[in-house]
């Protein structure tokens, strides 16, 4: 909790602090840059601080946790934060990294607001910072241990042993332990981060869905190729896609992720747009393999037949389980894909038993519009999980 002296210094100044916060991490982030720029050649996605991205979750996170303490003291945003920690933790982020951020941010802060920062200005918003910087850090610290790994050492060389071409955008690849040794365990529904060397001498890193379920020899995970639209080319995908292949070795993080497979017996709902599909596929992999009769309605929309990567798997899963549906939306059915409906996902023409537990992925309009739905239908927000791919802009809204 924030302390009693804090709570209305900070209520009285979020206003101002909301207000600037584009220009502060716009200011926070030049800084940290300039005096680390290993940190965007290595650590940062450029593709997100290109088209602004990152710059709007940091703010999103900020506001968010803020208005959080002073609105409801004694609470946390415990999802939000969980999904922070899996990323940072598939990046290799490690606690001493908190400090330079938070210097960094602060003399931000001081160059925007001025005079406005008192010293309990300042005080106020440090405890801010260090509440939630905290948090993570502590449930970092969880994962690294679950995971068996020193702070921050996540990172081990994979050969690649195949390579598949999916639809025109997507390809997989799979992965096993360069040493010989065995893989490892993971959760069905986790991601792994992956290291790409580019041609400038910079290591970017994107995280990855494994796209089939554990126990396997081999691990995969399916690539789509992020053409340039409203934002920047992806240059990660776009090197893995031109580059990648068998016999080759790639640097790959230990997986994280908190979307994850639930124990026990009640009625699923996996949904899922576009290459969001990947941790349903691990999923529904590992409920075939294990002969749940748990009943599993999927629900995935694309654009079209021929873009819904590892569409005939998909099918072939879902078929596998005693009580298991699938929907298909696609916005250009084609005439090939039978059953399937046209345009987007529409949950209303499903029956949706009581005691529900759903499941999202996918890009974040679509990952609105669904949870939206499922309130509407009376489905529980705490029983509502989804997984954002990129900068998580939905902070500060749970």
């Amino acid at each position: 909790m924030l302390s009693e002296q804090s709570v209305p210094v900070v209520r009285a100044t979020l206003p101002a602090v909301g207000a600037a916060l584009g220009e502060i991490t716009d200011r926070f982030y030049a800084r940290l840059f300039s005096a680390h720029p290993e940190l965007l050649r290595d650590l940062f996605n450029r593709g997100n601080q290109a088209d602004g991205t990152q710059k709007q979750a940091l703010a999103g996170a900020i506001a968010g946790f803020a208005g959080m303490l002073v609105d409801r003291p004694g609470t946390r945003p415990d999802a939000v934060l969980s999904r922070i920690a899996h990323k940072h933790a598939s990046l290799g982020v490690t606690s001493e990294q908190y400090k330079t951020v938070q210097r960094h941010l602060f003399d931000a802060i001081a160059e925007v607001l001025g005079d406005a920062v008192t010293p309990a200005v300042a005080a106020a918003w440090d405890e801010v910072y260090w509440l939630m910087a905290n948090a993570l850090i502590a449930r970092e610290a969880q994962l690294y241990e679950t995971a068996g790994v020193a702070e921050g050492d996540v990172w081990r060389p994979m050969l690649v042993t195949g390579r598949h071409r999916e639809t025109p955008d997507v390809v997989s690849f799979t992965l096993r332990a360069a040493d010989g040794g065995p893989n490892g365990s993971f959760l069905p529904g986790q991601y792994v981060g992956v290291q790409a060397e580019l041609p400038d001498g910079a290591r970017q890193i994107r995280q990855y869905s494994l796209s089939r379920g554990p126990g396997r020899a081999e691990w995969r995970i399916s690539v789509k190729r992020l053409r340039s639209g409203p934002g920047p080319e992806g240059e990660v995908s776009s090197w893995l896609h031109a580059n990648l292949g068998a016999g080759q070795t790639v640097m790959v993080s230990a997986p994280f992720g908190g979307l994850t497979l639930p124990e026990g017996d009640g009625p699923l709902l996996l949904a899922s747009a576009g290459v969001g599909v990947t941790p349903m596929l691990s999923m529904l992999d590992e409920l075939a393999t294990t002969g749940s009769a748990r009943r599993v309605i999927v629900a995935h929309a694309d654009r079209s037949p021929d873009d819904h990567a590892h569409r005939d798997e998909l099918a072939r899963l879902v078929a596998a389980l005693p009580h298991g549906e699938c929907h298909l939306w696609y916005e250009d059915p084609d005439g090939c894909a039978p059953g399937a409906r046209a345009g987007r996902t529409d949950l209303g023409a499903l029956e949706l038993p009581e005691g529900l537990t759903a499941y999202l992925c996918g890009p974040l309009p679509y990952l609105r519009a669904v949870r939206g739905d499922l309130l509407h239908h009376g489905v529980p927000a705490a029983d509502i999980h989804y997984e954002v791919f990129g900068p998580d802009l939905w902070l500060g809204q749970e």
